[in-house]
């Protein structure tokens, strides 16, 4: 039902510094926000820039925010100004997995949790969004729900896990390559070895433990289809089905082995590339796919287009969606910018990806 972007990336492959950018709708080298624990909300620029909800709500919607969402502190009153619902319920990254489900601390651990679905911070936010949207809205609303999985650890309802024949998971993984990293410069073998103590005992050396992350992880990507379905599931039932504009995407894309690589923090295509799925009113050209190179940065701008918003009081680094929202083949010669890191930058074109 809605317009695929094949080639969408974020301005930086963890949380905090991702989410800043494109709720600011700026580069992480405006932000200054490059890495996790940057406090980029507290700190000149993004203390004084128009935060997305802050221009929704500027422009006369109800703003509704559960989850994960800024993933970072806001000064005293901030929060206010973006969220009409308050106090904001976030969750975390719990449930975690027992102690004897655990490969290397509670982050880094596989449970097919039999307890019930309420015991993750998800279905509890879903459940929140579900009962806002049965409800008749006077006003036109900006609704953003940060799901938590399928962030580590690897815990989701059994059933999730029950979807998958573990032996048919193929390890290694499609794409892993045992010398990928023999013709990288030492930089890269610095981004490689992040966390390299979670490849170092479930990686390539213990194939089992390899093939068990990868389940955990389809599993809780198969359980945030669901809780994405049940939102959507909402949309549809309600009277603002057809006035309502979706979007799914996520903050960073993810190793499962390819260059030797757990998880995110680099700025090769895996850690790079994200979903992203826009449903515009009526499904208008359902089914289409983009394959341009976008940025998670464009997001802001083409809400502004596509929701008649006022302009920011600042101006953006992205570009409006807008024209391949209506022609998926349009002409795009915007590079996606991808950085980690004050002075590691890779720029994604049609063809190419250069770091």
């Amino acid at each position: 039902s809605a317009v695929t972007f094949y080639n969408a990336y974020c301005a930086a492959p963890v949380c905090e510094p991702s989410r800043a950018a494109t709720f600011s709708g700026l580069y992480p080298h405006h932000t200054g926000s490059y890495l996790n624990g940057s406090d980029p909300w507290r700190k000149h620029p993004l203390n004084q820039t128009e935060a997305l909800p802050e221009l929704f709500k500027r422009g006369g919607y109800t703003t509704f925010g559960r989850g994960k969402l800024l993933h970072a502190k806001l000064a005293p009153g901030r929060e206010e100004n973006m969220w009409d619902n308050r106090p904001i319920y976030g969750g975390g990254f719990g449930p975690f997995p027992p102690e004897e489900d655990q490969i290397e601390g509670n982050f880094w651990g596989v449970t097919e949790w039999e307890g019930p679905d309420s015991d993750f911070p998800d279905v509890v936010n879903v459940d929140a969004v579900v009962e806002f949207l049965e409800q008749t809205q006077s006003d036109p609303f900006f609704l953003v729900l940060g799901l938590w999985r399928p962030h580590a650890p690897y815990t989701a309802p059994k059933r999730f896990f029950d979807l998958y024949e573990p032996e048919q998971i193929p390890i290694p993984m499609p794409g892993f390559m045992e010398d990928d990293l023999s013709d990288v410069p030492p930089l890269g073998h610095d981004l490689s070895y992040i966390w390299d103590s979670r490849w170092k005992v479930s990686g390539a050396s213990a194939p089992e433990l390899w093939r068990r992350i990868v389940h955990g992880y389809l599993a809780s990507s198969s359980f945030a289809d669901w809780s994405i379905g049940r939102v959507i599931a909402a949309v549809n039932r309600s009277t603002h089905k057809d006035n309502t504009i979706i979007i799914v995407w996520s903050d960073n894309g993810y190793h499962l082995g390819e260059k030797s690589h757990f998880e995110k923090n680099t700025v090769w295509e895996k850690s790079a590339m994200t979903p992203m799925v826009i449903r515009l009113q009526g499904s208008q050209n359902a089914g289409q796919v983009v394959k341009a190179p976008v940025s998670a940065l464009d997001l802001y701008p083409s809400l502004i287009e596509l929701c008649n918003l006022p302009q920011p009081k600042h101006k953006l680094d992205g570009q409006s969606l807008g024209a391949l929202l209506l022609n998926p083949k349009s002409v795009w010669n915007r590079p996606a910018i991808t950085c980690y890191g004050e002075d590691v930058f890779s720029a994604r074109d049609n063809r190419y990806r250069y770091i």
